[in-house]
C-alpha cells in the first residue's frame, strides 16, 4: 500500500474514530421515538439558512468592544455566514466563498488555490494583496501575498468551521494587520457540553468523493474539546488524468471557561494537492462574445496529462530538481493557536490572540506563453518575438516521445512548466487591554507583533513545446544547419532550462501599537482609533550567472542557464506609517441603524513586490488609500438590508515597463485610482416559506493621477507600442455583479425540503489596465435541494454552473494590451462547467 494510500486511509480512520462515541451517545437518545418532527420545522429550516442576517446576531472582526458588538451597532459593511449558510453559496474554495460579500469578486476559475481576489475600489489586478485571512481573530500570514502565494491557499473550508464574518475597509486599516482591503474572520466550532456533531460522505460527478465529520464533547468540568476534518480525492471538472484534487485536513480544538472568562487553544494540520488551472485558448468575437477554439472544451478542458506530468527540472537552484503535476499549487502546513479573553472587574478587560503556522506552499503548474500556432509556423516563419524559431527550411524533425513524428500542421504552444518550492514560517500576537473609563466609554489600547520568513527556491520562466490539445503531449525537435544537428528541445520538450532559477530568503517583522476608543451616547455609538506600525524587513536573492550545463554548444536548450552563482543581493525595507478610522452609528430604532466612517490607511510592500529586484532605499512607495463610506441597516420579519456607499481613492500604484521578454525596462512608474460604489445586501419574505435574497453591487472605479502613455511590448504581435490608462475602468472587476437566490422551504411530517436557485450576473470586466482586453459579461445558475429528515439525517443535492455558461475571469495575465491575435485566438480562464454533488450527513 503506498503512502498516499495510508495517509488516507489513517485519515479516514480518525475522523471515525472521533466520531463513534458521538455517534453512540447519539443512538442513545432519550427522545420519543414516536415524535418524529419538530414542532416547527420551517422555522427550524428558516434559522439554519438565515442566522447570520440578524442585526441582533454580535460580530467580533473589526471592533475591540468586550464581548463583541451587534451588527446593528457596528458603523461598517459586514458579511456574515454560518456554517449552513457557507454550504449553501457552494464555493468552489475558500477565495470562491468570498462572493458571498457584495464587492468581493474572487476569480475561481484557477482552481483551489492561487485565487485572485479582487475587492471593488481597490486596484488589485491579480494575486490577494489587499485580502486577509484570519483563524479565530488573527492572520494567517505577516503579508496578504507573495509571488505564488497568497493566504486562502493555505485554508480549506470544512465541517469544523462556525461561522465567517467578511469585512471591507474601514476599522480593518486599525486592527489585527492593518489590512486596509477586506478581511475574512473564520470562527472555529468548539466543544459543548453534550456530544454533537456530524458525519458526511459526498460524491460529485467529476468524481469526487469525500468524508467530513466534526464531533464537539465534554471532558471534564468546564473543559470542552472538539475534532474534525474532510478527506477527498477528486478528477475535477478539468480531468488532468491524475487527481486534480487529493488530500484533507484536521482540527481540534481545546476550551476552558471560567468565571473571570474563556480560554480556547486549537490545532490543524492541512495537507492538499491542488491542480492550477492554465488557461486555454479560445476565440474572441468583438468584446463580449467568445467561442470554443477547435479541439477544446472551453468547460472541461486542460492542457495538463500524464505525458507532462514528471519532469527534470535542470536550472533549479543545487543541481536540478524532479517534480510533478499532481503535486500542483498545494498546501502542507501546521497551524497552532490560542485566544484568552478575561473580564477582571472595575471595567478592566484583557484579549491576547496568539498564532504559529508553518509549511511548504509548493507550486507545480503550467504558465501561460504566446499563442498558439502550426508547427510549421512555429520552426520555420514566426518570429522569435511571437515564439517562432525561424530555422533553415525544412531543416527540422520533430517527434513525440515515442519517435512518432508531430503533423507539420499540427497546432501547437509553448507553456511555462515552472516549479516554485516555498516555505513559510510565521508567529503573530495581538494583545488587548480595555477600560471602562465612565459610563459608555471604553479604551482600548493594544499591540501586534508579527515575525514571519520565507524560503524560496524557483524554476521559473522555462518553456516547453507541446501540442496545442487537452491532455497536451511533448514534442521533441532537433534540426541541421551547415551539416551539423543541433538539439531545440531537450529530451522532454523543453525549450530552455529558464530565466529565473533564483533563491529567495526573505524575514520581516511587524510591530503596531493601536488605542480604540468606544463611545456609546443614548442612541449614538462613536469610535476613534488609531494605529502606528513599523515593517522592517530583508530580502536576499542569489545572483545568476549564465552556464552552458552540459558544455554541449549544439544542444541549444542549455546553453546559457542563468543559475546562482554563490553571490547575493540584499534588500531592507524599513517604513513607518500611521493609520485612523472614525465611525458613527446611530439606532433610528431598534432595527433600523444608518452610520458613517472615514479611514485611512496604508499598504506595506511585500517580499516580492516591493524588495526583490530593487535597490535598499528604492523600493516603491506605500500605496494609501482615502475611504469614507456610509450605510443603512433595517431588519423586520419581512425584510432584511444592509446597504453601503462608498468613495476610495489610491495612490502610489506602480507600474513596471517590461520588454517582450518579460524583462523590467527603465523606472517604474505611479499612478493612482478613484472609486465610488453602493454595496447591497438584502433579503424579502414575501409568504412564509418563502425568501428571496439579493447580494449586489454597482462600482464606478478607474485609474487616475498618471497622464502618460505607458510603454509594453505586446506578446502576441510583437509590436512594441503604449497606452493611456488614465480614466480606464479598474483592470478584473465588474462594473456590476449581483446575485439572486429564491428559496423555498417545504415542512413535512418527516422534516423539511428546501429548494433553491441562484442567477448571478457578472458585468463588463477588462484584463489589464490599458482596457484593451475586454473580458466581456456572462450570468450562471446554481441550484440546491436539502432535506432533512427525522432528527439526524441530511441530503444535500447542489450544482453550479448548470446551464454550462461559457464566461471568463481572465485572459493572459502576462500581456499588457491586446491579447488576441488576427484569428481572435486569446489564452483564458473560462468558468468550469456543471458540477453537480450529493451529500448524506448524519448529525447527532
Amino acid at each position: 500500500m503506498t503512502r498516499t494510500h495510508l495517509a488516507r486511509l489513517a485519515l479516514s480512520v480518525a475522523i471515525a474514530a472521533a466520531l463513534g462515541p458521538g455517534l453512540a451517545l447519539a443512538q442513545n437518545d432519550t427522545q420519543n421515538p414516536n415524535d418524529t418532527a419538530p414542532p416547527d420545522k420551517a422555522k427550524a429550516a428558516e434559522a439554519r439558512a438565515t442566522g447570520a442576517q440578524n442585526l441582533e446576531a454580535v460580530v467580533v472582526t473589526g471592533n475591540v468592544a468586550a464581548g463583541g458588538l451587534k451588527k446593528i451597532d457596528a458603523s461598517y459593511a459586514i458579511t456574515t455566514a454560518t456554517s449552513e449558510e457557507i454550504k449553501r453559496a457552494n464555493p468552489k474554495s475558500t477565495a470562491d466563498l468570498l462572493k458571498i460579500a457584495p464587492g468581493l469578486w474572487p476569480e475561481s476559475t484557477g482552481g483551489q488555490t492561487g485565487a485572485n481576489i479582487e475587492i471593488a475600489g481597490f486596484p488589485g489586478g491579480g494575486d490577494a494583496p489587499f485580502n486577509t485571512v484570519q483563524l479565530m481573530g488573527s492572520p494567517l500570514y505577516g503579508m496578504p501575498t507573495l509571488s505564488f502565494f497568497e493566504q486562502t491557499s493555505i485554508f480549506r473550508l470544512d465541517d469544523t468551521i462556525d461561522r465567517v464574518e467578511i469585512i471591507q475597509g474601514g476599522p480593518s486599516v486599525v486592527f489585527a494587520d492593518g489590512q486596509i482591503g477586506a478581511s475574512e474572520n473564520f470562527i472555529l466550532k468548539q466543544g459543548t457540553a453534550v456530544p454533537s456533531g456530524s458525519l458526511g460522505v459526498t460524491y460529485g460527478d467529476e468524481n469526487l468523493r469525500r468524508v467530513d465529520g466534526f464531533v464537539g464533547f465534554p471532558i471534564a468540568k468546564d473543559w470542552y474539546g472538539s475534532f474534525g476534518g474532510f478527506y477527498r480525492d477528486s478528477d475535477g471538472v478539468r480531468d488532468p488524468q491524475f487527481p486534480a484534487d487529493k488530500g484533507g485536513q484536521l482540527t481540534g480544538t481545546l476550551t476552558h471557561d471560567t468565571e473571570n472568562g474563556t480560554m480556547t487553544f486549537y490545532a490543524r494540520w492541512l495537507d492538499d494537492k491542488n491542480q492550477f488551472i492554465t488557461p486555454i485558448p479560445l476565440i474572441q468575437h468583438g468584446t463580449d462574445k467568445f467561442s470554443a477554439y477547435p479541439g477544446f472544451d472551453p468547460l472541461t478542458s486542460t492542457y495538463y496529462s500524464k505525458d507532462i506530468q514528471h519532469v527534470f527540472l535542470a536550472g533549479y537552484p543545487g543541481g536540478g530538481t524532479n517534480a510533478d503535476l499532481a503535486d500542483g499549487r498545494g498546501a502542507r502546513m501546521g497551524f497552532l493557536g490560542a485566544n484568552f479573553d478575561f473580564d477582571f472587574g472595575d471595567g478592566w478587560h484583557f484579549s491576547d490572540k496568539v498564532l504559529w503556522d508553518a509549511g511548504d506552499v509548493d507550486t507545480n503548474a503550467l504558465f501561460s506563453g504566446t499563442n498558439p500556432a502550426s508547427l510549421d509556423d512555429e520552426l520555420y516563419n514566426l518570429s522569435p518575438s511571437v515564439g517562432g524559431f525561424q530555422l533553415p527550411a525544412g531543416s527540422a524533425t520533430a517527434t513525440y516521445k515515442d519517435g512518432t513524428v508531430v503533423d507539420p500542421n499540427q497546432s501547437v504552444i509553448h507553456q511555462g512548466w515552472w516549479f516554485i518550492h516555498k516555505h513559510l514560517k510565521n508567529l503573530n500576537n495581538d494583545m488587548r487591554v480595555s477600560k471602562e473609563l465612565f459610563e459608555g466609554n471604553t479604551l482600548t489600547a493594544g499591540l501586534y507583533l508579527a515575525h514571519y520568513s520565507d524560503d524560496d527556491k524557483w524554476a521559473l520562466g522555462n518553456q516547453m513545446l507541446m501540442t496545442n490539445t487537452p491532455n497536451a503531449k511533448p514534442i521533441l525537435v532537433s534540426y541541421v544547419n551547415g551539416g551539423q544537428t543541433f538539439r531545440l528541445t531537450d529530451n522532454q520538450g523543453f525549450l530552455d532550462y529558464g530565466g529565473y532559477n533564483i533563491t529567495e530568503h526573505g524575514v520581516a517583522n511587524n510591530k503596531a501599537f493601536y488605542l480604540s476608543d468606544l463611545w456609546r451616547v443614548g442612541r449614538w455609538l462613536f469610535d476613534f482609533s488609531a494605529r502606528i506600525e513599523n515593517q522592517q524587513a530583508h530580502n536576499t536573492v542569489c545572483n545568476l550567472s549564465n552556464v552552458n550545463l552540459d558544455g554541449d554548444p549544439n544542444t541549444l536548450y542549455d546553453n546559457a542557464v542563468p543559475v546562482c552563482n554563490g553571490t547575493f543581493s540584499r534588500t531592507d525595507y524599513d517604513k513607518t506609517h500611521p493609520s485612523w478610522t472614525v465611525g458613527a452609528n446611530y439606532r433610528l430604532a431598534d432595527n433600523m441603524s444608518v452610520y458613517l466612517r472615514a479611514n485611512k490607511g496604508a499598504h506595506f510592500g511585500d517580499f516580492d513586490n516591493a524588495l526583490r529586484g530593487n535597490a535598499t532605499g528604492n523600493t516603491p512607495p506605500l500605496q494609501k488609500i482615502q475611504n469614507f463610506e456610509g450605510g443603512f441597516k433595517y431588519q423586520s420579519p419581512r425584510v432584511y438590508a444592509d446597504i453601503s456607499i462608498y468613495h476610495r481613492q489610491f495612490s502610489g500604484l506602480p507600474y513596471q515597463p517590461t520588454d517582450g521578454a518579460g524583462v523590467p525596462v527603465g523606472s517604474p512608474l505611479l499612478y493612482g485610482s478613484d472609486s465610488k460604489g453602493i454595496n447591497l445586501t438584502g433579503a424579502v419574505t414575501p409568504i412564509e416559506n418563502l425568501r428571496l435574497q439579493l447580494v449586489a453591487n454597482y462600482l464606478d472605479g478607474h485609474y487616475s493621477h498618471n497622464q502618460s502613455c505607458l510603454p509594453f511590448t505586446n506578446l502576441v504581435t510583437g509590436q512594441s507600442g503604449c497606452a493611456f490608462i488614465d480614466g480606464k475602468q479598474l483592470q478584473r472587476q465588474p462594473k456590476l455583479r449581483y446575485m439572486f437566490t429564491p428559496s423555498y422551504t417545504l415542512p413535512t411530517s418527516w422534516g423539511d425540503l428546501t429548494a433553491f436557485v441562484t442567477y448571478t450576473h457578472v458585468g463588463s470586466h477588462t484584463q489589464d489596465q490599458s482596457g484593451l482586453q475586454q473580458l466581456g459579461t456572462y450570468s450562471t445558475w446554481d441550484f440546491g435541494v436539502i432535506a432533512h429528515v427525522q432528527q439526524h439525517w441530511e441530503l444535500r443535492l447542489q450544482g453550479t454552473n448548470v446551464t454550462n455558461e461559457l464566461g471568463l475571469t481572465e485572459s493572459n495575465s502576462r500581456i499588457f494590451g491586446t491579447a488576441s491575435d488576427t484569428g481572435g485566438v486569446i489564452l483564458a480562464r473560462p468558468l468550469e462547467g456543471r458540477e453537480v454533488n450529493l451529500q448524506v450527513r448524519y448529525l447527532f
